[in-house]
């Protein structure tokens, strides 16, 4: 009989997974999306509509996908998710950056791992090409495995030769402002890879340096000029020892003090306030003031470099501080920017006695030990400059101390060694000529960062930016469109330039490298005082990568019908201050005067739990296609929306599987209201929403306060707030815990047409169809399946979830009153019986809730009394009970309340206590309530 009674209850009835079974299922989905063209279809929805243009950022075609990649296409993608649903016309055109060293690195090694050594320059970009679109294609195929909609038919990509075209037009407005200029100046040198490097290709890594205090003999005549009766020597300080044999000066501070001192050591001159440390350091001893002086009054004195035949003179310079070091500055113009502006201050050489490998030349200056030694130190070892460099020291008796420090030290971020600052002819943009940097930073005041501190950090980056050397001496890139002639002499020009790029956009850039400058130079009227084409070559420099993707803004917004520029947002990793976002504002400022975006959002990296840096030793930096297919795309989404980005992102497998949980719980409350809407329907069924059961408007005011704060928060880009604060609290507590198994009793136990059940189910019907659109820019794929079982109890609907426009708060859903009026009394529930229920169950008086009765007296004044009496009805089915009994006792002062087993008999259908059974025919006793639906079940 009980199974036959069973078969009387409405339960709940759906095809819709338990299980989500993401790892096989959702390709399936992506699958169904592309047969439907769903982003061309969701264009064609919004076509008409206001706009909003994120533009992609290109990622690095060099690898697999990683988390970082996920964490940044993710927030884009559910970003232009919720825009869509919004209404909004969003085209999003992906973008791929290919140019630059790590591609060119990893096929030059291939290319030497093969055994081919004689490679050529156009051999070596074909391969870099070929490698290029392979990676393009594989990371296609992972960013569409994460579920990302974009318009893939028209990306756009950096190699292409109309990108490559448009990028040198850019460049020309930059000659033609009379910015870009060739000079011999101390840049960023990657000994390793062998070129000049950008700002933003420097990484700053702790690094232990050999540091020493050598002395330099001040000249008798500049003894005398001091009336020094001993001789004296200064004393410098440096980390870089091999860039003592390019010393041309010692700078100090016009206004510090100097003193002149006798020690051990002889007669030495440093900065007073350097004194103890100094004597400390060097093992000083007998320290006797002789004499002080200001700064300034040793300007122009000579020195003798301690071991080449020529003078080192004294000079003054601001940058000179008493918080390292001696007060004296060993100063090499072609080794430093404060050395080179020093030198072009006091007409010093700007010399650089390195080769492209970092190896000392024989320039005829350089001692013949030191002719050939490296200056590039590996990890944990000095470097064999430095070491003969000491050695001559010593051997001049110059070296007063010797110490190893660590200090942070820029590092190559490709090869990770680190750097050296190498004088060489390179071409610049000119940063503050024509008022370029206050142009820049004015703009950025119009800018909108989140967070707002990415402000402080881009203005600053902005400030301090030297010119921009933007050359590279490498073979993967855009070519610098300048001719040499027979003496080295650069020639470059606008107009030329813009003729190159018409020829590259058809030819592509390789034409330029196989090409000679007369052939490149045909049908091209070459400015008066240039050489004839056949007396020139065409350079082989390429342009710093960061003009490629900082180009964008012209290459692709500026030139595509669908697409607007300023664009509405960038979205990059919080590195971009430095990096694209500062390369799109300089090209913008420079050919646009404007800067090429609205808002920027920045994100932080992926750590580990402890927050240390990922490392593949343990297991933390694996591929984003193994996560995904450990966990499926809607997990590793969920986890990403559900962090704080704007600061770095924890992972573990722990991290995950709670987020998994968190989706296990979203699942089921799906599965939960899809199944109990299977016989309703709306068009018939529903109910007018003011004549709703209490519970059920408490509901949906509930819902519309959900509406109101989710789209609030993903306004503010704030998807975790959105997840964690109210979509996962509105479906674990709301929902699951309080408003489902509350009606489950109505919703299995009463007739399918009764009042109450159609009352929840029309509630029900509005939040499932709110719910899901909620969540479709967090969990794509799940919401989109619980769309199509909810209308066609299958797999997949004709209409995706994604076409919908996004629910806004509805006022009819408001009910203020009765939803306080409810809220308290699930407050008392938690706060005043559910202890004394738990208490019944340990005592193993009752089982579940409803084996149990409550009795709350108190009185009649008692404001929670008379809203437990206003209510008092419907409390046994609030409260999960089987009987609920509120009584006035004015001779108290306070509640009371009793829990005990409930009285009568327990009802084999509804598992209600009655006060008696009745007779129901072949079903046996059942409640009256029972009786009187399984009367209708019979009929």
């Amino acid at each position: 009989m009980s199974i036959e009674l069973k078969d009387t209850l409405n339960l709940p009835q759906t095809e819709f997974p338990m299980r989500g079974d993401l790892v096989r299922r959702e390709p399936e989905r992506i699958a169904h999306w592309q047969t439907q063209g769903l982003y061309s279809a969701i264009i064609e929805k919004n076509k008409s509509n206001s706009s909003f243009i994120l533009h992609d950022g290109p990622p690095f075609t060099n690898g697999n996908l990683h988390l970082g990649h996920a964490l940044n296409k993710t927030l884009k993608d559910t970003i232009l998710r919720y825009k869509w649903m919004q209404g909004y016309n969003a085209p999003y055109i992906p973008g791929w950056d290919s140019h630059g060293l790590p591609i060119e690195y990893k096929v030059s090694k291939q290319l030497q791992e093969s055994g081919k050594t004689d490679y050529s320059l156009l051999e070596v970009r074909k391969a870099c090409a070929q490698f290029a679109g392979d990676y393009k294609a594989i990371q296609s195929e992972q960013f569409n495995r994460l579920g990302i909609l974009a318009d893939w038919e028209h990306e756009y990509w950096t190699i292409h030769p109309e990108y490559e075209a448009e990028e040198l037009r850019t460049f020309a407005e930059f000659i033609e402002q009379g910015l870009v200029y060739r000079s011999k100046k101390p840049v960023y040198w990657s000994i390793p890879c062998k070129t000049a490097l950008a700002e933003a290709e420097i990484e700053y890594k702790n690094h232990k340096s050999i540091s020493v205090y050598i002395g330099f003999p001040l000249s008798q005549a500049s003894a005398k000029e001091l009336k020094l009766e001993v001789d004296a020597r200064f004393v410098i300080w440096t980390t870089t020892p091999w860039t003592l044999p390019a010393n041309l000066a010692i700078a100090v501070h016009p206004d510090i003090e100097y003193a002149l001192i006798q020690s051990n050591h002889g007669a030495l001159i440093i900065a007073s306030d350097r004194l103890e440390a100094v004597t400390e350091a060097c093992s000083l001893e007998g320290v006797e003031v002789l004499q002080r002086y200001k700064g300034s009054q040793l300007e122009n004195l000579k020195t003798h470099h301690p071991f080449i035949d020529r003078s080192s003179p004294i000079v003054l310079a601001d940058y000179v501080t008493t918080e390292s070091g001696t007060g004296c500055v060993h100063t090499a113009p072609g080794h430093g920017l404060d050395d080179y502006i020093t030198g072009l201050k006091y007409n010093l050489a700007i010399y650089c006695p390195l080769d492209d490998s970092g190896c000392y030349s024989d320039d005829g200056q350089i001692l013949s030990e030191l002719v050939g030694k490296s200056v590039l130190e590996k990890e944990g070892s000095i470097s064999e400059a430095n070491r003969a460099v000491l050695k001559i020291c010593a051997e001049k008796q110059c070296l007063l101390s010797k110490q190893t420090i660590e200090h942070s030290y820029p590092h190559c971020w490709r090869s990770k060694s680190p750097v050296i600052f190498r004088a060489m002819d390179q071409w610049f943009i000119a940063l503050d000529k024509e008022n370029t940097r206050t142009k820049a930073i004015e703009q950025l005041k119009k800018v909108q960062f989140i967070p707002e501190w990415g402000r402080n950090r881009m203005q600053a980056a902005v400030e301090n930016r030297p010119d921009w050397c933007i050359s590279r001496q490498r073979a993967w890139g855009v070519p610098i469109p300048a001719f040499y002639d027979e003496e080295g002499t650069a020639y470059i020009n606008a107009s030329v330039t813009r003729k190159i790029a018409d020829k590259i956009e058809k030819h592509g850039s390789d034409y330029w490298f196989e090409t000679s400058a007369e052939t490149l130079l045909e049908g091209i009227n070459c400015p008066e005082g240039w050489p004839s084409p056949d007396q020139l070559k065409t350079g082989t420099d390429t342009l710093d990568v960061w003009i490629d993707s900082g180009c964008s803004h012209r290459s692709v917004l500026a030139k595509r019908t669908n697409l607007t520029s300023p664009a509405d947002l960038y979205l990059e990793g919080s590195d971009q201050h430095r990096g694209w976002f500062q390369s799109s504002l300089w090209t913008g400022i420079i050919a646009n005067q404007t800067a090429p975006f609205k808002s920027v959002l920045t994100h932080g990296f992926i750590v580990k739990e402890d927050g240390t840096k990922l490392s593949k030793s343990d297991g933390a930096s694996r591929p984003l296609e193994e996560w995904i297919d450990q966990y499926g795309a809607d997990i590793i989404r969920l986890w990403i929306c559900s962090q704080d980005y704007r600061g770095d992102v924890p992972v573990s497998d722990k991290i995950v599987r709670n987020v998994a949980n968190n989706y296990r719980t979203i699942r089921n409350t799906l599965r939960f209201l899809i199944g109990n809407l299977h016989d309703f329907n709306p068009q018939t069924d529903a109910c007018a929403l003011d004549s709703l059961h209490p519970i059920d408007q408490w509901a949906l005011h509930q819902l519309s306060e959900l509406v109101d704060q989710v789209t609030t928060a993903f306004n503010a880009y704030e998807f975790h707030r959105a997840f964690k604060e109210f979509i996962d609290p509105f479906c674990a507590n709301t929902l699951s815990a309080s408003y489902h198994a509350i009606l489950k009793d109505r919703l299995y136990t009463r007739s399918p047409n009764d009042p109450l059940r159609r009352s929840s189910q029309t509630a029900l019907h509005i939040i499932f169809t709110t719910f899901s659109k909620l969540i479709a820019p967090l969990l794509p794929f799940t919401a989109d399946e619980a769309h199509a079982y909810f209308h066609t109890n299958s797999d997949f609907n004709q209409t995706p979830i994604a076409l919908n426009d996004w629910p806004s708060e509805k006022e009819a859903w408001k009910f203020p009153e009765i939803s306080n009026d409810i809220q308290a009394l699930l407050k008392f529930l938690n706060e005043s019986l559910n202890d004394k229920l738990e208490a019944l169950r340990q005592q193993k008086i009752i089982g579940q809730s409803l084996d149990a009765k409550a009795e709350i007296s108190g009185p009649s004044d008692d404001p929670t009394l008379k809203l437990l009496k206003q209510y008092e009805k419907d409390l046994p089915e609030l409260y999960i009970l089987s009987a609920v009994s509120i009584k006035i006792d004015d001779d108290t002062d306070s509640l009371k309340i009793s829990v005990a087993h409930a009285d009568g008999e327990k009802c084999p259908r509804s598992w209600r206590w009655v006060p008696e059974l009745v007779e129901a025919g072949s079903w046996g006793k059942v409640s009256p309530r029972c009786k009187s639906v399984l009367e209708q079940y019979e009929q």
